[in-house]
């Protein structure tokens, strides 16, 4: 672990992204703003406030090439930012949707970003020249909220998740944007928005995430699950792992054979593939829990003394003392990331080495 970030006033953090050299993280704290820090060593410095939203942000990325900002929120908007001299200039991108905006991703060529909401479709956006503005088109086929977006490596495919059990790859092809259809696992050239592949589950779909090389999907459901669908082959070939505490919220890959995940266990936990994935080990050990057990009885007593009361706030035994709702890739090393960033319901943001 590199160092535990905290900001002043900020209690919980929604979601966080990182500029190309990890000098400057965005965070949305809970609400409407944006807050953009400088990163000195271990400390924080507030160089703006973005507040153009009007409800709470759900979705931050950072395009590391373009140095563009898109962020969405519960207002149903998007915006793509853009630093001119010393002030983020907001655009206004028309997503066609009337329910929330749950999370956003720039592709990997950033000539397009998409969005999902809970209006049971993704939005995917490219600019246009001609009209000086960023346009919309809807990928459908979802009978529920869209929860989580993720981009194959190619440019080509879209991966989603959705609370209507099911993980979904789509063709994100838009013809006029995407000059040439690259070669993809799946085989396929297939028009925008065309249905590649469907990975039935027994849970809401929380977060879906790509391996660096595109061949693996991972997948992480409400009912404490992880699917690996490994689509090398030109077919869906699934592995399920069975995880016996508490639901993930997000999948981060540091290498081709190892996943990381975070949700409400409040520590990373790692996963590993040597010969088949399986569980690797959870990534904050803490104190130990007959270390947090002692400090809590002994509290208790010293309440009781002083107090007359035995009253008690709990502290975990983890450096994240809330559930965890973001994990980025914050140093990466070819196709490997070396150090990656976690940030909570607790306002903590912390950084880790993979």
């Amino acid at each position: 672990m590199s160092d535990i970030g905290k900001f002043p006033g900020v209690s919980s953090i929604t979601t966080h992204a990182w500029n190309a050299d990890g000098t400057k993280v965005a965070i949305c704290p809970n609400n409407n703003e944006i807050h953009i820090y400088k990163k000195t060593g271990n400390t924080y410095a507030l160089e703006h406030k973005l507040t153009e939203h009007d409800q709470v942000v759900t979705g931050i990325d950072w395009a590391p090439k373009s140095n563009r900002i898109v962020s969405c929120s519960q207002d149903r908007n998007a915006y793509v930012w853009t630093l001119t001299g010393n002030e983020w200039k907001p655009v206004l991108v028309i997503l066609r949707i009337n329910r929330a905006a749950t999370h956003v991703k720039w592709s990997p060529h950033e000539n397009k970003f998409a969005v999902a909401c809970g209006a049971n479709l993704v939005s995917v956006c490219s600019f246009e020249s001609d009209h000086d503005w960023w346009v919309s088109k809807h990928i459908k086929n979802h009978t529920s909220t869209v929860t989580h977006i993720a981009w194959h490596p190619s440019n080509a495919l879209l991966a989603t998740a959705s609370t209507d059990y099911k993980a979904r790859i789509f063709s994100a092809l838009i013809k006029g944007v995407d000059k040439s259809a690259p070669t993809v696992p799946m085989g396929t050239k297939a028009p925008f928005g065309q249905l590649v592949a469907e990975i039935p589950t027994d849970g809401w779909v929380q977060s879906v995430a790509w391996s660096p090389s595109g061949n693996v999907l991972a997948l992480t459901n409400q009912d404490s699950t992880l699917h690996f669908a490994d689509i090398s082959s030109g077919q869906v070939n699934t592995t399920v792992v069975k995880h016996r505490d508490l639901p993930f919220r997000d999948l981060l890959f540091t290498s081709e054979a190892q996943l990381v995940a975070v949700g409400h266990d409040c520590t990373p936990t790692t996963f590993t593939n040597a010969g088949g994935w399986k569980f690797g080990k959870k990534v904050d050990a803490g104190e130990g829990a007959g270390a947090q057990k002692a400090q809590t009885a002994m509290n208790m007593f010293k309440n009781q003394d002083s107090l007359g009361s035995a009253a008690n706030e709990t502290k975990l035994n983890t450096k994240h003392q809330n559930s965890i709702s973001c994990i980025q890739a914050f140093k990466i090393a070819g196709d490997k990331v070396s150090q990656y960033s976690t940030s909570g319901l607790d306002g903590a943001l912390i950084i880790w080495a993979a």
